[in-house]
């Protein structure tokens, strides 16, 4: 299967799409505002304990605390708690963590009360990012992760993933980071260090030991709530997690990043470096990879399938519900059965596929259309467990009940991507009544006037609706509308289309990819 990871960066966030066979998979998107990320470890300060939940409420920052549970502070976090308070105590020597005295596994049966108090100051990690109106979710088993492992402080002990099958690769690599790992340092070996070298594997851990270093010499200089470790850029650690020998292409249109991301492949998989390339068209890199167009028709509440079929995706505070109907179709010649089954296997590829794209968490429940053969119910239990197979979130698929329900549980860790693919007329802002569209042309004309001839502002993107685009371009090249304006105020703009925006919408971004917003402009100067 090719797969390709399309990265837009833009001043006011970061999107990245992976697609596999030219479909849209997955999608991200991050605010360059957003503080956390989960795998950022920090310095926190326990702000309130709550006995009656068994967790306690802890500052890292965020304008809500955080939420720690007493089963999210790990069997080694008695040991945790005696090396972050000798690191407190001392700033000038950082103790040995091969010398650290194991102080015993905490109870799984005890009390939050008995094992940490309001003011004190502990090392936490981001499990889930902020949802809603919640706070982060924090684990104080703190975890630093690699390409192919996973260094855990303290644990001292060696798993390997259950993805690997072979049991010899299972021993070869169990015996390798056992005779290579420090002690006080457990580690979990990765699905993707299967067959890979030792050098490779011992120049990760060396890395990875570094980091725990640089973070632990951070508390040394803290002085309160301190963000001490930072989980690696959403682009990287999404290439980190995925990156296989079926990745064909990785496009990036920010130079910064494209460098980031170069020197990491370069890192994981020299021979595969060229395969990032840095994207210079003029065109928005979504639009030109058909990623807009997908985005459009993916999100929303009705999705539509083939010949007619189509689902229902609705979300309520508990759950979501996905409903499937046959709409229009027309019955198979095989009888009824048949008809609902192709109808069902269908929904079963795009609800999977629609889990992962909108990162969507918690319990789902499907509505089939009601299959009564017991063979053609496994059959649908058996595609949707084959289409979820590589979804890399924990999940669990029941059968069919009864009536026709399929319950589904997925992780959440982040809060699911919803899009609004609905578009309110920007001319009339939905009042519906607008100005005559033939003057459209005259209003882009006039803000241009202003742009250029008042802001003195020469160097400009427009865009436009593609419509719109071909109307300005239409004719001889020299007689366009797009040429006229040019000639007409000596401007370095450029026009172009974007398929994110409304008919008659439209949005200036100057020479460094800021959005111009000329209803400020016109009062700052007015």
């Amino acid at each position: 299967m090719n797969s390709e990871l399309v990265v837009d960066v833009r001043t006011s966030g970061i999107s990245i799409a992976l697609l596999e066979e030219k479909r849209l998979v997955e999608l991200n998107e991050e605010a360059s505002t957003e503080q956390f990320s989960v795998g950022n470890i920090y310095l926190g300060r326990v702000k309130k304990i709550m006995p009656g939940l068994n967790a306690a409420f802890v500052d890292v920052g965020y304008d809500k605390d955080a939420f720690l549970h007493y089963l999210d502070l790990g069997l080694d976090f008695r040991t945790l708690q005696q090396f972050t308070v000798q690191l407190l105590s001392d700033r000038k020597r950082v103790p040995s963590m091969a010398k650290i005295k194991p102080l015993g596994e905490l109870d799984k049966h005890g009390s939050i009360t008995e094992t940490i108090a309001s003011g004190q100051e502990i090392l936490v990690q981001i499990a889930k990012e902020p949802i809603s109106t919640k706070g982060p979710r924090l684990t104080a088993e703190v975890s630093i992760a690699g390409r192919y492992l996973i260094l855990m402080p303290f644990s001292d002990k060696v798993s390997v993933s259950s993805k690997i099958k072979s049991n010899a690769e299972r021993s070869r690599l169990r015996q390798l980071i056992q005779s290579i790992k420090p002690k006080g340092f457990g580690v979990i070996v990765r699905t993707s260090s299967e067959d890979r070298k030792v050098a490779e594997l011992d120049a990760e851990l060396k890395a990875l030991l570094k980091r725990w270093e640089d973070s632990i010499a951070k508390v040394q200089k803290s002085k309160g709530v301190t963000l001490i470790h930072e989980e690696m850029g959403r682009a990287v650690g999404m290439i980190r997690d995925l990156f296989t020998v079926d990745f064909t292409n990785i496009y990036v249109n920010d130079t910064e990043v494209f460098n980031e991301i170069k020197q990491y492949v370069e890192l994981i998989a020299p021979e595969q470096k060229d395969i990032v390339k840095l994207y210079k068209d003029e065109l928005p890199i979504f639009d030109n990879f058909g990623i807009t167009r997908q985005i459009k028709s993916s999100f929303g509440k009705t999705i539509s399938l083939k010949r007619g079929s189509y689902l229902i995706i609705e979300r309520t505070e508990a759950l979501y519900s996905i409903d499937v109907n046959s709409g229009n179709r027309v019955i198979s010649t095989n009888g009824q059965e048949d008809s609902a089954l192709e109808v069902n296997l269908a929904a079963a590829d795009e609800i999977a596929r629609q889990l992962r794209l909108r990162d969507m968490g918690g319990i789902i429940v499907v509505d089939f259309i009601d299959l009564h053969k017991a063979e053609s119910r496994t059959a649908l239990v058996k595609r949707m467990r084959e289409n979820m197979a590589d979804d890399r979130a924990r999940h669990n698929i029941l059968p069919l009940s009864k009536f026709g329900i399929m319950q589904i549980t997925r992780q959440r860790v982040r809060p699911a991507t919803e899009i609004s693919v609905e578009e309110t007329c920007p001319a009339c802002l939905g009042k519906g009544k607008i100005r005559p569209s033939i003057l459209f042309t005259d209003q882009l004309e006039s803000k241009i006037d202003l742009l250029v001839n008042r802001l003195k502002v020469k160097k400009f993107v427009l865009y436009v609706h593609p419509y719109v685009d071909a109307y300005l371009s239409k004719g001889w090249f020299f007689a366009t509308i797009k040429k006229q304006w040019k000639r007409k105020y000596g401007h370095n703009g450029k026009i172009l289309p974007s398929e994110k925006l409304g008919f008659l919408q439209y949005k200036f971004y100057d020479q460094l990819g800021t959005e111009i917003d000329l209803m400020e402009e016109v009062e700052k100067i007015s």
